[in-house]
């Protein structure tokens, strides 16, 4: 399947909220396809791929944090059903904002309801960097990036450093 090209901060498809996914097609697998491949292709070996990266506006994401990418996690409508009470930083970066990356404070466990390809309501529980990766993802499908989680300040730094990395 095709690498697509990634969308670039600010085009505003990435703060805007994707639409729900009706049901699973051939059509939605063939964008999966897709995404795991554009995920593959990322610099520094990207871990998750939500479908507005790539200018799709559909509530669809994809998960892979294992090296030898054996773990491929397809999710349709990903909702937050809870989280664990830990808590911890990790680095986030986006390829739609090359050249940054922040320490982004969030639950180390979270259970997610979703639809899986087969056209099923499925639910399951992430923990570590999982639980990172789909909680990114779930922040890109509501049109919020990584470092909307930060303060105004750190934020801004972050933007102007992006700036200047162009």
């Amino acid at each position: 399947m095709p690498i697509r090209p990634f969308v670039m901060w600010p085009d505003k498809r990435l703060h805007t909220p994707a639409a729900d996914v009706a049901e699973i097609t051939d059509d939605i697998h063939a964008i999966w396809a897709d995404m795991v491949d554009s995920m593959d292709a990322m610099p520094g070996s990207g871990v998750g791929l939500a479908a507005p990266q790539i200018g799709v506006m559909l509530r669809l994401a994809v998960v892979d944090v294992t090296p030898d990418r054996s773990r491929r996690i397809l999710l349709a409508n990903p909702e937050i059903l809870g989280t664990g009470p830990e808590t911890a930083k990790g680095t986030e970066a986006s390829p739609c904002l090359p050249g940054v990356d922040a320490q982004i404070l969030r639950p180390t466990t979270v259970s997610v309801r979703y639809l899986n390809p087969q056209g099923m309501i499925d639910r399951r529980d992430f923990s570590g960097l999982e639980a990172r990766s789909v909680q990114h993802q779930i922040d890109h499908l509501a049109g919020r990036m990584y470092f909307d989680n930060l303060g105004r300040v750190k934020r801004d730094m972050l933007l102007r450093k992006a700036r200047k990395a162009k």
